[in-house]
């Protein structure tokens, strides 16, 4: 095993052995801007005591420097992952100086230079355990620290960590004086600005931070660049908190930081109030950043986002209430995972559960995004589903032997299921017991680390109810409970495959002037294989919804006349949640090959252009194209490929003009006229200005790119023709679209370069490897993608092996080759039953996708 994979066995000893108390970190970050300059020199003071003689310091970087221990230099026994450390005494303080590497995969010290004017941005990202590509640390949640960053940078930068700028010092690079602001260790180097500042004279600055509250090594956090800033304060407790807004200057004018404030407002209002904890962090800055690998991490005092919240072109209200999501799922790890941490990765659900579903419930509560348990149920669900059928399925409360698991750990499972049983606990005991619990969790362990059987503790002691039996059911099993009915008069009974309890309501919907309408709504219990409820008017009803209003979590199945119901008359629903809740159960239909593609397109075709819902649009239009890629036979696809594009294409142009349902109607164009090339001509012309666009609609950068990149793939222009496009968006994100759109070009010698390219070029940042593999797998590519079939099977294993975790994540996962009807997969994992178990995870999942794939296409009508 690689010694950058740390166990759960040996972190918990050296938990036992050593205390740390506080943590410096010195950065000189002031070479940033040079592209020659490769790392930046770290020095980290770390005091502890210990009742061993020796262990070990995490880092990974360029070189380490020098190993002081307690006024005493100590030989440099450094592995490329651990620093090894002996002649411990009880007292101890250590220094270490180092030279970490900036990074281009989104782990560690993440460096980008924008396009747009030449600027560079830095910021850090570690979850599970990157913090060592920075500073030297014990990189496990429970040895908490007080960190103190110093952080030396540019002149005119913007530098943020954790916590308050004390002081911020300006110095001139090339003297003693910047050498000793710098940490920077005299002749270790030929060049003495080699990882220091670009040359001589440049002024810099020297910027120290309050002292954290005890952190995790984890939720540690340091940013610097130009970015711009909005300034705002939330007054809801004394004193005041500082709020900031950041982005790249270049993308300044996008920027809404009106709702972004507000929604943090708000947030932070409800939070304080029903967590009965005051905001602990001090400040609260949030910063969207280039390149990042996450949807946002949860670092306190600085929670760092994707840039891709921060709308460049037209946006839907449902991007927006995703993005008001978030920011209430990190801010609920203020308190969920920052000021109580889980002990080790096993129970990483302990934040991340919470916060997905705290982002809903406060969305709902707090915010005007008043659906968001609209949008939980019908796609975040979505996601719980499909990793709870794969064979790599675990519970909630996982087995984390090492960190590559805890890696792969942030899946379906505990962030969208978890959330989905929290929801189902919060009917069991009541929410205001739930909130209790909450209040006397965060009192009890505030700055410290918990197990599940801490939280039990407190359910139990203010819901009186047996919150261990409620856990064994839900958090300590795996799988889920696939519920059907059948009717017998008013008789209505229930059958779950796997028996769990259910606190679920059934509803009764008629017809009523050609809708179906929402007659009774009864609550239900069970706890059997098979339940019979009597429910007057069943026997009458045209529609019985299981699980009516989204308590439980279970895959709900329509009988027969159900489903016959809502395909004449889904849209008619009068409640979204309701509608949901019959969308997801005809999409998880189609995945278990109990529903054709064929079938579920003519449902889609007939009813998604008046759902209102706009995120339930948007679910349900890329489902649509999802189904028809994957689970449709091949004799019929191109057929449904064609009535698709009549039908997104028709709708486009009849969507109420500049109305969200007209730009996903849009966006649903450009999927499948990548396969499709009935409407390339009219596409160019719109994009050409050869032909006027549907009133309302804004060709803005990001549909154009969409557009065009389509048209590529299927060889309707020339690949060049993305050239003239880069000219006109000349941006990060334009860069990274060009890269996508220039691998699209259907030819064998441009898809031969994309492949060689994803493997080979270790150059490419994560977003741009990403864009060449999109580009390889586009349009019709299974003509260009077969043959490199059994050269990916040779390759992985190395891959996994040389590049980071990340990196060898999006080759395996993006380049997988789903057309596998030979299952090279399963020969190969018989082959390589010794391969790092990650490694295996992400081979296991993506065969069993292949393999539910070609059992769904059995369900259509070929």
């Amino acid at each position: 095993m690689s010694s950058a994979n740390l166990t759960r066995e040996e972190t918990a000893l050296r938990a036992q052995q050593v205390s740390v108390s506080t943590i410096a970190v010195d950065l000189d970050l002031t070479g940033a801007p040079n592209p020659d300059v490769t790392g930046f020199p770290t020095t980290t003071t770390l005091t502890f005591t210990a009742t061993t003689d020796q262990t070990w310091i995490d880092f990974i970087g360029e070189s380490v420097l020098s190993v002081t221990l307690n006024g005493h230099d100590q030989p440099v026994v450094w592995d490329g992952a651990r620093i090894s450390v002996a002649g411990l005494t009880a007292d101890n303080i250590l220094t270490i100086k180092a030279v970490g590497t900036y990074s281009r995969s989104g782990e560690g010290m993440h460096r980008y230079v924008d396009p747009a004017d030449g600027a560079t941005y830095l910021y850090t990202q570690y979850e599970p355990a990157d913090s060592r590509r920075v500073m030297a640390c014990f990189e496990q949640p429970d040895m908490k620290a007080r960190y103190s960053f110093t952080v030396s940078a540019p002149a005119g930068w913007q530098v943020l960590s954790n916590g308050a700028a004390l002081s911020i010092t300006e110095f001139t690079t090339g003297t003693e004086s910047a050498e000793m602001a710098s940490g920077a260790v005299a002749g270790t180097t030929a060049d003495p600005t080699a990882q220091g500042a670009t040359g001589p004279g440049v002024t810099a600055q020297r910027v120290e931070f309050a002292e954290t509250l005890p952190l995790s090594s984890y939720i540690t956090c340091v940013c610097a660049g130009p970015y711009h800033r909005v300034d705002a304060v939330w007054t809801g407790q004394e004193p005041a908190v500082a709020l900031g807004v950041l982005c790249r200057a270049s993308l300044a004018e996008h920027l809404d930081a009106d709702e972004i404030i507000e929604v943090t407002q708000h947030g932070l209002d409800f939070f304080t109030a029903h967590f009965g904890f005051e905001y602990p962090w001090g400040k609260y800055d949030q910063i969207f950043v280039p390149e990042y690998n996450l949807g946002a991490m949860e670092n306190p005092g600085l929670v760092t986002f994707t840039e891709a919240y921060v709308f460049r072109g037209a946006s839907t209200s449902a991007q927006h209430e995703g993005r008001a999501n978030t920011i209430l799922h990190e801010m609920a790890h203020m308190w969920f995972g920052d000021l109580v941490t889980m002990k080790w990765w096993d129970d990483l659900w302990l934040k991340e559960s919470f916060a997905d579903y705290m982002g809903s419930h406060a969305s709902v509560a707090a915010t005007k995004f008043t659906d968001a348990w609209v949008t939980f149920a019908n796609r975040r669900k979505a996601w719980a589903y499909q990793q709870d059928q794969l064979p790599t399925t675990h519970p909630i409360v996982a087995n984390i032997p090492d960190l590559e698991a805890a890696k792969l750990n942030f899946d379906g499972i505990t962030y969208a299921k978890g959330a989905s049983v929290l929801k189902q606990l919060v009917a069991f005991v009541g929410e205001e017991a739930f909130f209790e619990s909450a209040r006397r969790y965060f009192a009890r362990h505030a700055y410290g680390n918990t197990t599940l059987d801490d939280l039990l503790t407190v359910l139990t002691e203010v819901s009186g109810k047996d919150v261990h039996a409620w856990s064994r059911a839900w958090l300590e099993t795996t799988g889920m409970s696939t519920l059907t009915l059948s009717v017998s008069g008013d008789d209505v009974t229930i059958s779950q495959d796997v028996a769990r309890p259910h606190s679920l309501q059934v509803g009764l919907y008629g017809w009523q002037d050609d809708a179906l309408v929402a007659q009774s709504l009864v609550p239900v219990t069970i706890t059997e294989s098979d339940t019979t409820v009597t429910i007057p008017g069943a026997g009458d009803a045209a529609l019985v919804v299981l699980n009516e209003g989204d308590w439980t979590y279970a895959k709900a199945r329509l009988d027969e006349a159900g489903i016959a119901a809502v395909s004449a008359g889904l849209s008619t629903i009068q409640s979204p949640l309701s509608r949901a809740l019959v969308w997801s159960s005809l999409w998880n239909a189609v995945r278990d090959a109990q529903l054709g593609a064929d079938t579920y397109l003519t449902i889609v075709s007939k009813h998604a252009v008046n759902e209102s819902n706009i995120a339930l649009q948007s679910g349900v239009l890329a489902n649509a194209f999802y189904a028809i890629e994957h689970y449709a036979p091949i004799s019929v696809r191109d057929d449904l490929r064609a009535a698709w594009l009549d039908t997104t294409w028709d709708a486009l142009w009849q969507a109420e003009a500049g109305s969200d349902a007209q730009l996903a109607w849009a966006r649903a164009v450009g999927e499948v006229a990548s396969v499709r090339s009935d409407r390339s001509a009219d596409l160019q012309a719109l994009l050409n200005g050869d032909a006027k666009p549907p009133s309302g609609l804004t060709l803005d950068t990001d549909l154009r790119w969409h557009w065009l990149s389509s048209l590529i793939a299927v060889g309707a222009v020339e690949g060049s023709a993305a050239d003239s496009e880069l000219e006109r968006d000349n941006t990060g994100s334009g860069r990274t679209a060009y890269v996508h759109a220039t691998a699209c070009v259907p030819t064998v010698e441009v898809r031969g370069e994309d492949w060689h390219r994803a493997w080979e070029d270790t150059s490419l940042s994560n977003e741009h490897l990403s864009a060449v593999i999109s580009g390889f797998t586009s349009g019709n590519s299974e003509t260009f993608t077969s043959p490199y079939a059994d050269e990916y099977f040779e390759r992985i294993l190395a891959a996994w092996q040389t590049r980071s975790i990340e990196i060898a994540r999006r080759l395996v996962v993006g380049l997988f080759p789903s057309a596998d009807e030979t299952d090279r997969a399963g020969a190969w994992l018989d082959a390589n039953s010794d391969a790092p178990g990650a490694l295996r995870r992400l081979v296991i999942e993506q065969r069993d996708h292949a393999l539910r794939a070609a059992r769904a296409r059995s369900a259509t009508h070929a």
